[in-house]
């Protein structure tokens, strides 16, 4: 298997070094991991920064690969955190100063709110926040390229005081997820739902994944969004059961930013 969406101790909210997430991806059989650690700039909360220490990264992901090269293959990769203006710029500048594998792209902002505490929600129900949402990711991603998946789609769902019904929503995600079918952009299934508690409303749910799939999307990974190496690969047999059950045929792995399809 392979887990496509992974911290560590580089991250603000990661918990341990790379090479025990790597020791504890080998021990649970992984294929690949890719390392995908948080860079968010300008991001609104001044409490949560995220100074990824890009020099130090890059060099212990090309050490930490060649020394455990026989056991796991390591996946060179970053999540850029997407917001709108000079934000972009920054992301861009990153993102093509080193020779990535993967780069995940996320939205853990909007409007230049942090969803998690930065009021988004306030003075609109969470319908029009939803929808609000989506638009953003869609105006967003209209400009700016330099990304190979979009993570954790409907990150949204887990923030707002409820979840709204999907067709208050659909048709603009749908949009969105047509932008990424043209642009040859994918998904993740990010199993991080389960861990917080979201039920049977997946990340992204299965109706978001037929929809992407009846549009003609087929590029998806699959990720533990693992923060400590206890959740390193959680969930990932259930992700390749959904696939499986909606009707992908493939699973996506990446190098050198070109997707490989596997065969599930």
């Amino acid at each position: 298997m392979y887990d496509y969406h992974t911290h560590t101790n580089f991250s603000e909210d990661g918990r341990a070094p790379m090479t025990e997430m790597i020791c504890a991806a080998v021990k649970a059989g992984l294929k690949e991991i890719a390392i995908t650690d948080h860079y968010d700039p300008d991001y609104p909360d001044p409490n949560w920064p995220s100074n990824l220490d890009l020099e130090s990264y890059h060099k212990e992901m090309e050490d930490t690969s060649s020394r455990y090269k026989e056991k796991i293959k390591l996946i060179k990769g970053i999540e850029i955190g997407i917001q709108h203006g000079k934000t972009l710029d920054k992301c861009r500048k990153v993102v093509t100063s080193y020779n990535y594998d993967f780069v995940l792209g996320s939205f853990h902002c909007a409007e230049g709110f942090d969803l998690a505490f930065g009021g988004f929600f306030d003075h609109r129900s969470v319908e029009e926040a939803t929808v609000a949402f989506y638009q953003y990711n869609y105006d967003c991603l209209s400009v700016y390229d330099d990304y190979d998946v979009l993570g954790h789609i409907n990150v949204v769902d887990r923030y707002g005081p409820y979840i709204p019904a999907s067709n208050s929503y659909m048709d603009i995600l749908s949009e969105v997820l047509s932008l990424l079918i043209s642009k040859g952009k994918g998904i993740e299934i990010n199993t991080s739902s389960f861990r917080y508690g979201m039920g049977e409303h997946t990340t992204p749910t299965e109706e978001m994944l037929k929809r992407y799939q009846e549009l003609g999307g087929e590029i998806i990974t699959i990720g533990s969004d693992a923060h400590a190496p206890e959740h390193l690969g959680y969930g990932l047999e259930w992700g390749y059961e959904k696939l499986k059950s909606v009707g992908f045929r493939y699973v996506t792995t990446f190098n050198q930013r070109q997707p490989n399809f596997i065969k599930l």
